[in-house]
């Protein structure tokens, strides 16, 4: 007997039931994007204080229209950070009536760790990546062959600076959860993996020069991370297939009782 929720409905019930979850989403972005937009100065003030503290105090706006769109940019942002755990639970109510109760629980741990992961990831960036990479690129302020150099950023630039790195390092931060998805729908195994450790350096360095500013030190900040989390991503898939052998012996011993 099939142990799936729902009964199987017709073509035009489900798309009547993706519209009602689609005007949730939205209603729950346009919510936060609103009240984002309220507060979209507090918001910048917080994510200028990494510029701050690397010791530049000063940006600027070229264009009329810049400081404007820098906070429609910072609400929509932010409206999509915020909005997360609503849209993340639609998805899971539109897909979960139509899966198996043993695919519900392979799936769900995965699905409450993404959020927990991609702030790990931002936060990472936020606290780490950004004061570095900031500090070793306004170093080369100053006296260059006679001339002096000064940085001017503008609003407009370091925001779309500071939301690279926030969401490339919460993205890559996703990866163990990505690598164990793989693994339990047996598009890979743990072998594969474990023999395709150097092409993964190689990716993660590729990923890093893609997603991050052109220079050396992001993309280090950015490549090692990932190479640390492809091997925790093992070390969760072996331990996995441990306790999923240990419970299947436990279920066969109590079968033979």
């Amino acid at each position: 007997m099939r142990d799936i929720d729902s009964s199987e409905a017709p073509l035009l019930d489900h798309l009547i039931e993706l519209r009602r979850r689609m005007l949730y989403c939205v209603g729950a972005l346009l919510v936060t994007f609103f009240v984002a937009f309220y507060f979209a100065e507090q918001i910048f003030a917080f994510l200028v204080q990494p510029l701050i503290a690397a010791g530049q105090e000063r940006v600027i706006y070229t264009q009329l229209f810049e400081a404007f769109l820098v906070q429609v940019k910072v609400a929509f942002f932010s409206a999509i950070m915020l909005s997360f755990p609503v849209l993340a639970n639609q998805l899971w109510q539109f897909v979960a009536p139509g899966l198996y109760k043993r695919e519900k629980r392979a799936l769900l741990p995965f699905l409450l760790a993404t959020p927990v992961l991609f702030i790990g990831g931002a936060s990472f960036a936020y606290f780490i990546a950004i004061p570095t990479a900031l500090t070793f690129l306004l170093q080369y302020q100053g006296d260059m062959g006679g001339i002096q150099q000064d940085a001017l950023p503008s609003v407009g630039n370091y925001l779309s600076f500071i939301m690279q790195f926030l969401f490339a390092f919460g993205i890559s931060f996703l990866l163990p959860v990505l690598l164990m998805l793989l693994e339990r729908s047996g598009i890979v195994t743990l072998e594969q993996l474990k023999s395709a450790r150097r092409y993964a350096i190689v990716v993660a360095f590729i990923l890093a020069a893609v997603l991050t500013p052109p220079d050396v030190v992001s993309q280090f900040l950015l490549a090692v991370p990932l190479i640390l989390l492809y091997e925790i991503a093992l070390i969760g898939i072996r331990f996995t297939r441990k306790r999923e052998a240990a419970k299947a012996e436990a279920e066969a011993e109590q079968a033979d009782a």
